[in-house]
């Protein structure tokens, strides 16, 4: 999986509780500015709508806590080892959510992925062959695992605290190949082009996992001055059920996410936000699995801001910055992310 999970899971985090105006959030983070907005328009308000976009680009290759390049990779295989060397994976994101807010307690949503995927590797390669004609690529666009999601902040009567218990489907195409064996399980993607045409796309990389996985977060908000609230968001998934079993296993690492984040609201018209997300990630197991190079723990400094353009209609823009990584193996890793999107309740 490399950091490319790592990367997307605190990118997923951090945008719901970036954007105060989702239910989903709320729920999270018992948001002021967004129980404020729903008085002030009525509070009637019971469905909303967000698109999301979030794009990352995996392009430095790391091991530990350091950049490495692609020949010190290579070096492995130069004295016999079986290290794979890849050069890039850009993700881009477009989640559709759709969120019902029976009462102001509870709020159930869905939230549907599409993935843009290119991914480009030299494979074993060793130190003389990191040329074109070794590089292997692959690119798709299709639709990922859908999560369901629900949420409830009734525990206390300023809806400061949140509960949420999701599940995420295996909507996603998965499968891969068995490297002991060579049988290919599933319907995966393959390579395009290069020495690896035709094969099997890594399973880590597949649109979805084929892991049918149970999500549990929680959430607390204060105030803490007229015009700041500070918040703390914590997630957990695990894979409880999988496809892909037998002699041609694969088993996702189990993904824990915690942000703590400070907002100043002054005015619901723009509201900045700053938070710390740190993500830990354990290695995937199985045979279709590379459990050597998949498991990390990372931090990311991310600023970002809300603006109310409408009643019931908000936008928000965050960028991510990694501050600290600490990964098994060597994996790629993003340099930045960056996420979008907009919102609407009726």
């Amino acid at each position: 999986m490399r950091a490319r999970t790592l990367a997307a899971a605190a990118a997923l985090l951090a945008a719901p509780v970036l954007l105060p105006t989702t239910a989903l959030a709320c729920a999270t983070c018992g948001c002021t500015l967004d129980t404020d907005d729903l008085e002030s328009d009525g509070g009637a308000d019971h469905w909303r709508v967000d698109l999301q976009y979030t794009y990352i680009d995996q392009s430095q290759l790391r091991s530990g806590s350091h950049a490495v390049s692609s020949g010190t990779a290579a070096a492995i295989n130069d004295n016999g080892g079986s290290q794979e060397v890849e050069q890039d994976t850009r993700n881009t994101y477009l989640t559709l959510g759709l969120t019902y807010m029976p009462t102001p307690d509870w709020a159930v949503t869905t939230q549907l992925p599409y993935i843009f995927r290119g991914h480009s590797t030299y494979g074993n390669a060793t130190g003389d062959q990191l040329t074109s004609e070794n590089l292997s690529s692959a690119n798709f666009a299709q639709l990922g695992d859908v999560r369901v999601i629900g949420s409830y902040q009734g525990l206390l009567p300023t809806h400061a605290l949140g509960l949420e218990l999701g599940v995420k489907l295996p909507t996603g195409t998965y499968g891969g190949q068995n490297p002991a064996t060579g049988v290919t399980v599933g319907r995966p993607v393959n390579f395009m082009s290069g020495p690896n045409a035709g094969a099997a796309l890594d399973t880590d990389l597949q649109p979805g996992t084929g892991s049918t996985d149970i999500i549990l977060g929680a959430s607390y908000s204060q105030a803490i001055s007229q015009d700041f609230d500070a918040y703390i968001n914590g997630r957990y998934q695990a894979a409880m059920m999988q496809e892909m079993t037998g002699s041609n296993d694969f088993r996702p690492g189990n993904t824990a996410t915690m942000s703590l984040g400070l907002r100043y609201e002054h005015t619901p018209v723009m509201v900045p936000q700053m938070q710390i997300n740190i993500t830990r990630r354990s290695a995937d197991q199985g045979s279709l699995a590379d459990t050597t190079d998949t498991a990390g723990t990372v931090a990311y400094l991310s600023p970002g801001a809300t603006f109310r353009l409408a009643r019931g209609v908000h936008a928000y823009a965050f960028m991510q910055v990694p501050v600290f990584s600490h990964l098994d193996g060597y994996q790629l890793f993003p340099r930045w992310t960056a996420s979008a999107g907009l919102s609407y309740a009726f």
